[in-house]
């Protein structure tokens, strides 16, 4: 058996059953096996030996530096899961390089970023609907790697500066409680409206050249996709983004001042959305009023947010963003143990469906609200220049669909079945785990593994060369698969562009090889969830050696393990830590855990610590 050092751990559960291997064991490890390989080679193709990038390095909402380090995306997550150490090293290597290469990559005339696009590792003003794409595999990379110095510097100089610790650059407001622009960085905060040539970064020959993911075929098309992207000046919902740097400085550092910084955030934006009406406004002035620009709904991104699709054929985009909000307030869930957080969220949503209509005999919702005379200024291609101060307003774009952004998630959260009637289909894993799709984990995995095959072909495909290629290019090629994995390993909610931290009903670590993840040969399975527990399977395919594997409740240790009961028959009481088993070759076991949940603070820290 594999040794566990003396008293690290108070359980230790012997599994000694045999099992014939599950093929949704195999499928498991090797889906995490052929990642690795993948991972490599397209790190090969699309990265240099720095570190950099082969593409064009550029300042855009539409190609910029968050891009080019989504390409990347997931790495971190994946090696928790128990991918190879080598993962870890390549994203390292990226990461240092990606710094390096967008410090030095400069504009001309975009005036924000001529002393560079980066400062201080860090984008020198840009939004958190970017930043928060481009950081998630930076906050997620304490889960393999809690005592990593520099991450833990890097954690703490830039969550100071959303924080008010930093003079020089007074991105918040502590006595309003503020983020004082939707544009904020490592120079400060955007006082000014913003202008299509800040979003859209210099100008550039785009036909004939580049596939422009967003559709642009030319320069000045960029130009007008971000005509009315405008309205930055004061706080903007989606700056609640920034409570993910203060969950991961506080889970590497225990450091209270980062939990308080959050809560006291996260409370100020409650006790605007009371005020209004229970509707999260996603416009908030620099003195911490409900206003900015125009009205609570106002704001890029915000609930009023409806602009030209560009190229423009008379087509309207509606991009109210609010998928990524709940998960802000998740963070304070995570960090006190208060659910009342992710409830504001399903409140408001009640609220807005409250405000349906019937049309033909069918119910339609609406998903916006804002100036009414502005959309049709929008819809008939029409500038916004000399709109009124005032107007009409009201809901809008009414769909059959329910208002409900990550209602899903509002399911995880809080174990409220009603919240998946929100939803036009319950997503298969739930179905999984409420005992009525025993054929998901294979279906799952399976698909997992064909989509792994289409972004190897795709990217061995890839003929361009690094100066006709922009950041984006590649993204869709990212080998990084994790969906499935997540759902089945860890009973999780997979992260990447939207989902900034990690919500898991457990975590695996290897104590043999002192790291996270699962150890090799080591498959696991949860397969059932309630409000006060979780049930997995844990299998070793091994059948020459034994190995150990340390659970753990949730990706923080944030839920304290109550009990558990395994198949063999034993009771085991973990004392509300992490427990270990130990898997005789070839051996299973069936475990039934009982937790409490967000009971602890959440912490990076292994458990052996």
């Amino acid at each position: 058996m594999t040794p566990l050092r003396p008293n690290s751990l108070q359980t230790v559960i012997d599994a000694t059953t045999p099992m014939a291997p599950p093929r949704w064991a195999l499928l498991q490890r090797q889906l995490l096996e052929a990642q690795t390989r993948a991972c490599h080679e397209f790190y090969a193709r699309y990265f240099d030996d720095r570190g950099y990038l082969n593409c064009v390095p550029r300042w855009s909402g539409d190609d910029g530096p968050d891009d080019a380090l989504e390409n990347v995306l997931n790495w971190t997550v994946l090696h928790a899961l128990g991918a190879d150490d080598s993962i870890l090293h390549l994203y390292k290597k990226a990461l240092e390089g990606h710094f390096r290469q967008y410090t030095e990559a400069k504009t001309t005339d975009v005036a924000l970023g001529r002393d560079g696009m980066y400062f201080q590792e860090f984008h020198a003003c840009f939004d958190w609907f970017h930043h928060g794409e481009a950081w998630s595999p930076i906050f997620l990379q304490g889960l393999s790697d809690p005592n990593d110095r520099t991450l833990i510097a890097r954690m703490r100089r830039w969550t100071g500066w959303y924080m008010g610790e930093n003079p020089h650059v007074p991105n918040y407001d502590p006595e309003h409680k503020v983020i004082r622009s939707f544009f904020n960085g490592s120079r400060g905060p955007l006082l000014r409206p913003a202008t299509a040539l800040d979003w859209a970064g210099d100008p550039i020959d785009v036909e004939g050249r580049f596939d422009a993911l967003h559709g642009e075929q030319s320069f000045d098309q960029m130009l007008e996709h971000f005509r009315d992207y405008t309205d930055v000046v004061g706080d903007n919902h989606v700056n609640l983004g920034a409570t993910t740097l203060g969950l991961a400085a506080y889970a590497l550092t225990g450091e209270e001042k980062y939990r308080d910084w959050v809560r006291d955030y996260l409370n100020a934006w409650v006790e605007r959305t009371e005020k209004n009406n229970g509707l999260i406004p996603s416009s908030v002035g620099l003195d911490g009023t409900v206003d900015s620009g125009y009205g609570w709904y106002g704001g890029v991104y915000g609930w009023g947010f409806s602009v030209m699709q560009i190229p423009w054929n008379g087509r309207v985009a509606h991009r109210a963003y609010h998928t990524r909000t709940p998960f802000s307030f998740a963070n304070g869930v995570l960090m006190t143990g208060n659910a009342d957080y992710v409830s504001l969220f399903r409140r408001m949503i009640d609220n807005v469906n409250s405000h349906a209509t019937v049309q033909d005999g069918k119910t339609l919702y609406p998903h916006m609200y804002g100036r009414l005379d502005r959309l049709e200024k929008i819809k008939n291609g029409e500038s916004l220049a000399g709109l009124p101060e005032t107007g009409p307003e009201g809901w809008y774009e009414y769909r059959a669909s329910k208002f409900a952004p990550s209602a899903f998630a509002l399911w995880y959260w809080t174990h409220d079945q009603s919240a998946l009637d929100l939803l036009d289909h319950v997503p298969p894993w739930v179905d999984f785990i409420n005992g009525s799709d025993p054929t998901f984990p294979e279906r799952a995995l399976e698909a997992d593994l064909e989509a792994l095959r289409q972004k190897v072909e795709g990217f061995r495909a890839d003929l361009r060369s690094p100066d006709t290629t922009m950041s984006d290019d590649m993204n869709h090629f990212n080998p990084a698969t994790i969906g499935a994995l997540t759902q089945l390993m860890l009973g999780g909610i997979p992260t990447g562009r939207d989902v900034h931290a990690l919500h898991a009903q457990l975590r695996y670590f290897d104590p043999a090889r002192r790291r996270a993840g699962l150890p090799e040969q080591v498959a696991a399975l949860v397969d059932g969830m309630t409000a006060d527990g979780v049930t997995v399977h844990l299998v070793n395919l091994d059948p020459v050696d034994a190995h150990s594997v340390v659970v753990q409740g949730g990706a923080y240790n944030e839920h304290r393990l109550t009990h558990v009961r395994d198949s063999d028959g034993g009771e085991h009481n973990p004392q509300g830590v992490p427990f270990a088993v130990r898997l005789a070759p070839g051996a299973a076991i069936h475990l039934t855990i009982s937790m409490d949940r967000y009971a602890n603070p959440p912490t990076f820290s292994f458990p052996w610590v």
